[in-house]
């Protein structure tokens, strides 16, 4: 008996995939033979990470909270793959500051990359899965901050808070068009950039009544349901991967 690959021939746009998180998306949307553009504003980096994945995946370096950037990724993947079904936006900035003190400068940059990258990326995405009336999905990367308070992590806890209830808020605009829109909000993660924290690990396995931080993978494997054909009856939902830390919320 022959199964077919519910996934084959999609294309996915994945922002902020240079490492961590969004290179294992985009290495597992690979494997089911999705198309890939990966997107990361650290071109040396992008251009690595889409050489590690084959064929089926393209670099497209830029700054998500550019609309020059978003327009390119959307008209990458259909002039390269002939249509746009996946999106996932993943790249996100995180400026930690004291409330007192922090400055307008910040605020405004990660409300920037966070919230304005998010919003016109699904918007130009929308517009094109619209034009294909075959449905799509959308997921916006959270985090656990944007439900449990974090010190001197207000203004990015906050992008977080938005960015579910933006999802929300689509499913008004988006389910007549069957594009499902979603977030996943990752806990505490061992990633590159984590792992450079000595006491990273130790101290978020103390914390996670799971016994340690998630992997990328653990983030990876709830995306991808979201995004899969499999999931096509739920949206505006916000899955929180943690290993139960909201649950419990002691802070480092």
């Amino acid at each position: 008996m022959v199964i077919e690959n519910i996934w084959k021939g999609l294309t996915a746009i994945v922002t902020g995939a240079g490492q961590g998180i969004g290179f294992e998306i985009c290495r597992q949307l690979t494997q089911q033979e999705v198309n890939v553009i990966l997107n990361d504003s650290d071109e040396a980096l992008a251009k690595t990470a889409a050489g590690r994945l084959g064929t089926r995946c393209i670099a497209y370096p830029g700054d998500v909270s550019d609309q020059a950037c978003i327009r390119g990724m959307v008209e990458q993947a259909v002039t390269t793959f002939g249509s746009l079904d996946i999106v996932v936006a993943n790249a996100g900035i995180t400026l930690f500051g004291d409330f007192f003190t922090y400055t307008p400068e910040a605020f405004q940059r990660v409300m920037q990359v966070n919230l304005g990258g998010s919003f016109f990326l699904a918007q130009a995405a929308a517009i094109q899965m619209k034009k294909q009336n075959n449905g799509g999905s959308i997921l916006f990367m959270s985090s656990v901050t944007g439900h449990q308070a974090h010190k001197d992590l207000s203004a990015y806890g906050m992008s977080k808070a938005a960015l579910e209830m933006l999802a929300r808020n689509l499913v008004i605009e988006l389910s007549p068009h069957h594009i499902t829109v979603n977030t996943v909000a990752p806990g505490a993660t061992m990633t590159e950039r984590t792992s450079g924290d000595a006491g990273y690990e130790r101290t978020w396995s103390q914390l996670t009544p799971m016994g340690r931080p998630a992997t990328p993978k653990d983030i990876a494997d709830a995306v991808l349901f979201l995004v899969s054909p499999k999931a096509r009856h739920i949206t505006g939902q916000s899955l929180i991967v943690d290993g139960g830390w909201t649950a419990i919320s002691p802070n480092p």
